[in-house]
């Protein structure tokens, strides 16, 4: 039998308790500690070329807003139906008020997250342009965002939160962008729950004792510093990082070559990907999976279960541009589908 239809066996006699983990999704109060931002995408239709310099002018059309870092897996939480707070900074700026007014939205709440005047929100604007009749490109990009950390009582302000609320959720998330949130007070007050899923994209030992990380590749590959170019090295890198992190369990996403888990077994396992070709956009994907895992480990599910609820998660999401979410619903009906392949 191959891994492919070991897999599949394995997926079909779990069905039961996997659909019994998602419809308990609701169930599951989690924090979301993160780098808030926000993707915002300005379009326009070009008009001519500007008598000032050598470049177009763009009669502005839309202007659309979505949350971005830390606040897409918020979002992720959310709108898998869970009970989420969030937590982190933003500016005292109408991007904050926009991310605000996204989560008011959702149902979040919102009282980890705090205003910082010194700092803006963190901001990537996308400018596109196109002419009639023909295919909207992007521009130039600008970010917003500053090198500064959070002053130090700010910092102190959101750590005394973070340990207001960890006996009032079932798991914390550290979601980091690496944009100033998580300091090492931060963490380490979020560090005290008994359930903490990291998805950082570096420096992932200041996170050491945390139950579970979900690095890709290339962060895995930054973390152990060395390239993943075979099963061998893949298998020298997981329990590498299981060394590094402390951790009970460590989840290196591996793209169209699917998942692997690593835990203190010391017997990896690997998962397909489950959609292989419907594939338009990954960006945000890991906060995806980080957010449909973490709410089956709250629900009691195994990592293997909540690796699997993980991937298929993701394997909904890459079919759309941009970052998106799913829904339980959209879950449950892929879930029904890969079981009749």
């Amino acid at each position: 039998m191959s891994l492919d239809e070991d897999f599949f066996a394995r997926l079909g006699e779990s069905a039961p308790r996997l659909v019994d983990s998602l419809e308990r999704f609701a169930q599951v109060r989690v924090l979301v500690v993160g780098d808030l931002a926000l993707d915002e995408f300005m379009t326009g239709e070009v008009e001519r070329v500007s008598r000032e310099a050598p470049v177009m002018i763009l009669r502005h059309e839309t202007t659309r807003q979505v949350p971005g870092g830390g606040a897409n897996s918020v979002c992720n939480f959310a709108a898998l139906g869970a009970s989420v707070k969030a937590a982190g900074f933003v500016g005292d700026d109408d991007q904050g008020q926009a991310i605000r007014r996204i989560f008011s939205h959702m149902n979040v709440d919102t009282q980890g997250v705090m205003v910082d005047g010194d700092r803006p929100t963190v901001t990537k604007t996308r400018i596109s342009g196109h002419a009639r009749q023909s295919v909207t490109q992007q521009i130039v990009r600008i970010d917003r965002k500053s090198d500064a950390f959070p002053s130090l009582t700010r910092q102190q302000q959101l750590a005394d939160y973070i340990r207001q609320q960890i006996d009032h959720v079932d798991c914390v998330v550290c979601s980091d962008y690496g944009d100033g949130v998580l300091t090492q007070a931060v963490i380490q007050a979020a560090l005290a729950h008994s359930l903490v899923v990291v998805d950082a994209q570096q420096a992932l030992h200041r996170f050491a004792g945390a139950t579970m990380f979900t690095p890709n590749l290339p962060e895995a590959e930054k973390a152990v510093g060395y390239a993943i170019a075979d099963e061998s090295s893949l298998y020298q890198a997981g329990n590498d990082l299981l060394r590094t992190t402390q951790a009970d369990g460590v989840l290196i996403t591996r793209g169209g070559d699917g998942m692997t888990f690593f835990d203190k077994t010391g017997h990896p396992q690997s998962i397909p990907a489950f959609n292989r070709t419907d594939v338009f956009d990954v960006t945000g994907a890991g906060d995806t999976v980080t957010a449909a895992l973490t709410l089956a480990l709250g629900t009691g599910a195994s990592f293997w279960e909540a690796t699997v609820l993980g991937n298929l998660a993701a394997s909904i999401v890459v079919r759309e541009f941009g970052t998106a979410t799913t829904t339980v619903n959209a879950m449950k009906q892929a879930l029904s589908a890969l079981l009749l392949t």
